[in-house]
């Protein structure tokens, strides 16, 4: 009788080096493998592009300073924090750089926003993340940045205050606008004629140079030996009569 041949069990293969990935959790992309983006600094994941600017000032020159790369939460924050700070203090020291050091801070706050949005590390790195350290105004680089922060803004905000001044009391009564005369009323010119800048006074008073009166069939009289003046429309009260101006006696 044949012995029969010995029975060999179903082929499995040696364990490789290879291993699959795996699953991502899904509130991270799904419940499948899928490339998840590691720091570049200390390889935790997930990590996002993030872009950080920075600026330094100094007199004649200056300096336009960029950190960007793939960062996890942790790392993303520390470089925000370490820029932001050293613009606050670095980056006043030169003309151009008082209107470009608040532009580069406001661009920071963009990022900052995109920065809080990058979820918190899932999976450890390579290395330590960097060190956050405290925020930025609790530091004494923020501190001693508010000053030239409020002087920027007390600029920024009393500029257009000044401008708003000036065309509300230019276009007001107290601007250009000339006082009005009346038929027997005394007036002075403070200006040298033919240059008029006719003020009221008290024609008993001995600043009191000239006479206010009507014109006669449309022209001024002569007073003595003296040639009556014509004020400017202006001085009337419709803003059309030539008044005439004779000297005091």
């Amino acid at each position: 009788m044949s012995t029969p041949p010995p029975s060999h069990s179903a082929y499995q293969p040696a364990p490789g080096p290879y291993q699959p990935a795996p699953a991502w959790p899904q509130q991270y992309g799904g419940g499948g493998p899928v490339p998840v983006a590691a720091c570049q600094v200390c390889g935790a994941a997930p990590a996002a592009p993030v872009t950080v600017r920075g600026h330094q000032g100094m007199l004649v020159i200056m300096r336009f300073l960029k950190r960007e790369g793939l960062f996890c939460r942790t790392c993303a924050l520390a470089s925000f924090r370490d820029m932001q700070a050293d613009t606050m203090v670095l980056g006043w020291w030169g003309p151009l750089s008082l209107l470009i050091t608040p532009v580069t801070l406001l661009a920071n706050l963009s990022a900052l926003s995109g920065i809080r949005r990058i979820p918190e590390p899932a999976t450890t790195g390579f290395r330590p993340p960097l060190d956050p350290g405290k925020p930025v105004f609790q530091r004494p680089a923020g501190v001693l940045a508010l000053i030239p922060l409020c002087l920027v803004g007390l600029v920024m905000v009393a500029f257009p205050v000044l401008v708003l001044t000036g065309w509300l009391v230019g276009s007001g009564d107290g601007g250009d606008a000339r006082p009005t005369l009346t038929v027997g009323s005394c007036a002075r010119n403070d200006a040298t004629w033919p240059e008029q800048d006719l003020r009221p006074v008290d024609c008993g008073s001995s600043e009191a140079e000239l006479k206010v009166e009507k014109p006669t069939n449309g022209s001024c009289p002569e007073a003595g030996d003296y040639v009556a003046y014509v004020a400017y429309p202006e001085y009337s009260e419709d803003g059309t009569t030539s008044l005439c101006l004779l000297p005091t006696p």
